[in-house]
């Protein structure tokens, strides 16, 4: 048997071991820990992230709740008739955000070519025209689900859920702002916020809802002007009355 000199030789809590097989066995430790560790960040890496499925499943969860908020005022008794509703409702809003997005996919694509500017800005509105188009499909498709379950004013409530009331909260305020509009200026401006509403309905985000009634409120407040009145001083008195409105609703509520 071949001797292992001194020189080559370690103790260890009692035994003899050779160096050669220390160095095995560090090799072999620190295999296992870089195994561990690769395993290790792995996981932590993994975790936290949210996959594709829980996205959806997390969507999914928030369009069905947002739609029962507004069948709730629909006065539904029948559980059934209310979930078929629940279910229209959330898959409109569904098919607008697959409608957004592949529309913004493409008009990214889109800007991403090598192209003359003049060609990309055709492009892209040819893309507006084809995206306006399935929404005015769309919408045609949802309102006639909605007449199979819903009366007309339940249909109006709906409408008025999806847009956040903001056609009566907006033609409230013109009506509490300008006290001498006629009625057929009053139509007008209805008539203005429906259309803003149909549109709106279609829109993917509460911005972008906001933005096109912002648009029409635009188109209102041109024509009052047209019409004779100053906005700016119409605006003016009635922030004055609101003021003194709720100052004496305070007063009141004081001296209960």
């Amino acid at each position: 048997m071949k001797r292992v000199s001194l020189a080559s030789q370690k103790k260890y809590e009692g035994y003899t071991v050779s160096r050669p097989f220390t160095s095995i066995l560090i090799s072999i430790l620190f295999t296992v820990f870089a195994i561990l560790t690769f395993f290790l960040f792995t996981s932590l890496s993994g975790f936290g992230q949210v996959t594709d499925e829980q996205k959806a499943a997390e969507y999914k969860k928030t369009i069905t709740e947002r739609s029962a908020k507004i069948v709730n005022t629909l006065g539904i008794s029948d559980s059934d008739k209310f979930n078929k509703v629940v279910e229209v409702i959330a898959g409109q809003y569904f098919s607008l955000n697959t409608i957004h997005d592949d529309n913004k996919t493409i008009v990214a694509s889109i800007k991403g070519q090598s192209l003359e500017q003049a060609k990309t800005d055709q492009m892209i509105n040819s893309q507006q025209e084809k995206k306006a188009e399935l929404l005015k499909q769309q919408h045609s498709a949802f309102i006639f689900q909605l007449k199979k379950q819903l009366n007309d004013d339940q249909i109006e409530k709906v409408k008025n859920g999806m847009t956040y009331n903001v056609l009566n909260v907006t033609y409230t305020a013109y009506q509490d702002m300008i006290l001498t509009l006629t009625e057929e200026q009053k139509k007008k401006i209805y008539n203005w916020l429906l259309e803003a509403r149909e549109l709106a309905m279609d829109e993917g985000s509460s911005d972008d809802k906001h933005k096109v009634f912002g648009k029409y409120k635009g188109r209102i407040n041109n024509y009052l002007s047209a019409e004779g009145y100053d906005m700016k001083k119409e605006e003016k008195g009635w922030q004055e009355r609101l003021k003194e409105k709720r100052a004496k609703e305070a007063a009141q509520k004081s001296a209960q």
